[in-house]
């Protein structure tokens, strides 16, 4: 499944949002804003209790049954939260440290303290090897004093050491694996606490990431700034569409006429679409227009099918690339 969110044996998914449903349409749904207490309760991520514990291997020969002990290697383990039983998560190395889920919140917290941000969506994934919290910050940020964009801080990390902890501030709203992945690209800043020995005297000592957070999203607005600044004629944004969508000379009918429907809607998007009215003209307006087109004018069989889609790489890489061309 697109989202990679877990489903308990209860049927619940491990997943929580705060006053709006994702597009999966999943989870649990809160009235109001999120503690990270109630962030872990409804998104099933308390009382894990992530543990090694020693990893040994068994031969069987001729000669019988052998058990080889693994002196630098481990296996990483849970209690489920809804049966709580102990369920394998991963192998990691000697100088692995676990970090709980209400750590992985905690560090948020730190990060915020007192601003008035709050949590937002807690998910597990890939059935508890991977993790994440986002906290919404207080005050959106307003391009050029015309357009909101919404800011989040997002901890991610996984339990069986694929991913270290990471926290990223970003405008993406994680409910899945690919907002995740999105997260990523469209982060304006992060910072990683590797999964090692002194992880928890680093998290202590997170507050000092947020400086470098905070630069880059200044640095952000500054691009989106400048972007709402730049005019953009209708014959550059065609180029650029052509840029992201390039037309092979040997495409069939179907392709071609598919594009020229899609350059038709993009052009009412940027000119005439009430959505862009007060940018019009900008390349902050033909990057919104895209955006908009892959989110929902896309032809598709369904709205979550166009949803998937638009938040998988496919959809993430286009909008990035329509992003690297009109900052150009």
């Amino acid at each position: 499944m697109a989202h990679e969110l877990e489903t308990l044996a209860n049927g619940q998914t491990a997943f929580a949002s705060a006053r709006l449903s994702a597009w999966h349409r999943l989870g649990q749904i809160t009235e109001g804003c999120m503690t990270a207490e109630e962030a872990m309760t409804e998104a099933w991520l308390g009382g894990w209790n992530v543990r090694k514990i020693a990893l040994s291997g068994t031969e069987v020969t001729e000669n019988g049954i052998t058990r080889i002990d693994s002196p630098d290697k481990w296996m990483t383990v849970r209690t489920n939260p809804q049966t709580r039983t102990t369920e394998y998560l991963g192998i990691v190395g000697d100088d692995y440290t676990c970090v709980q889920n209400e750590e992985v919140a905690e560090v948020l917290n730190l990060l915020v303290d007192q601003s008035g941000a709050h949590f937002e969506t807690g998910g597990s994934m890939r059935g508890g090897r991977s993790v994440f919290v986002t906290m919404k910050l207080p005050e959106a940020m307003k391009v050029a004093g015309i357009d909101d964009i919404d800011l989040y801080l997002a901890a991610t990390t996984s339990h069986d050491g694929t991913a270290s902890l990471r926290v990223d501030a970003t405008p993406v709203r994680i409910v899945c694996a690919n907002t995740q992945r999105m997260a990523y690209k469209r982060s304006k800043g992060s910072y990683t606490f590797r999964h090692t020995s002194n992880v928890k005297t680093k998290i202590s000592e997170a507050r000092e990431a947020i400086d470098l957070v905070w630069r880059h999203i200044g640095a952000f607005e500054a691009e989106a700034e400048k972007m709402i600044n730049d005019t953009l004629t209708m014959g550059e944004f065609e180029k650029i569409v052509a840029q992201v969508w390039p037309l092979a000379d040997d495409a069939s009918d179907v392709t071609k006429n598919n594009s020229k429907q899609r350059m038709s809607t993009l052009r009412y998007l940027i000119r005439d679409a009430d959505t862009q009215k007060a940018i019009k003209g900008t390349r902050w307006a033909g990057y919104q227009a895209i955006t908009e087109w892959i989110d929902h004018l896309a032809p598709a069989p369904s709205a979550e099918i166009r949803a998937t889609r638009a938040l998988t790489s496919a959809g993430t890489d286009i909008k990035a690339r329509a992003f690297e061309l009109l900052t150009v």
